[in-house]
């Protein structure tokens, strides 16, 4: 079940919390299917419903939109059947759009294609010179953003995209290959929470995050010796969550 990170207690009343409308971004997966292997959860031998993963995904587009949410769509390309995971396709901050550079062959024409969207909205793009996927593995929580690496992601790219948006960022390796993307194993819930999608205890260190003490954000267990680049032992999951939208940032 997962565990929801929460401030440490004060003696201050709790602040209520409460729905932030969000700009996402989505792509229908008209062309999904698994046509080749690239993580332990793909099988080429394995049938895949494209009409149900359409009904499904529409079901998830109207739930963001009765929500209050406003939904962008990008059209899918033939040939790019994981494009409809649309959070690996770039990093959106303050306006700003960090394009994705993806590590396999089969999925690298969809940094520019996502890249394109953006630039084509008035969006400032800058194109990634690091191997990177997007929201993937880059998670903003607050003023930090949390970086994945170890599978997909290059350590480099997290220094490359602190220098872009300006952010400090904070390195968290991955060890399975089951979690090759940092949002299948954490999910940022707002500003100053977030839920692992582990079974508790793994040893990541999230009290780490912050410098300042105002802005920590504690898990329930932490590891016991904290490293720039904290690692993650995580036992093999069900199968994990893929983020199918990326979060559309403006400058305020």
């Amino acid at each position: 079940m997962p565990v929801t990170v929460q401030q440490e207690p004060t003696q201050q009343q709790p602040t209520e919390r409460r729905s932030t409308p969000r700009h996402y971004l989505m792509c229908e997966p008209e062309h999904y299917t698994v046509s080749y292997e690239i993580n332990p959860w793909m099988d080429v031998t394995r049938h895949t419903d494209r009409d149900l993963a359409v009904a499904q995904w529409r079901v998830l587009r109207d739930t963001y939109l009765d929500l209050g949410h406003t939904v962008e769509t990008i059209d899918p390309i033939a040939g790019l059947p994981d494009m409809v995971y649309a959070a690996n396709g770039a990093t959106v901050i303050d306006g700003v759009v960090y394009s994705a550079k993806f590590r396999y062959a089969e999925r690298s024409a969809e940094g520019p294609a996502y890249q394109k969207w953006f630039a084509d909205r008035g969006f400032l793009t800058h194109t990634a010179a690091k191997i990177n996927e997007g929201e993937g593995d880059l998670l903003t929580i607050g003023d930090v953003i949390l970086a994945g690496t170890g599978f997909r992601t290059d350590r480099a790219a997290h220094d490359e995209a602190q220098e872009l948006f300006g952010r400090p960022v904070v390195s968290l390796e991955l060890v399975d290959p089951h979690y090759y993307h940092l949002d299948t194993a954490l999910s940022v819930l707002s500003s100053d929470a977030a839920a692992p999608q582990i079974a508790l205890p793994a040893p990541i260190s999230i009290a780490v995050l912050r410098s300042s003490p105002s802005h920590r954000v504690p898990m329930k267990q932490a590891s016991a010796k904290v490293e720039p680049s904290t690692r993650a032992s995580i036992a093999r999951p069900a199968i994990p969550t893929c983020t199918m939208s990326c979060t559309v940032r403006r400058r305020p």
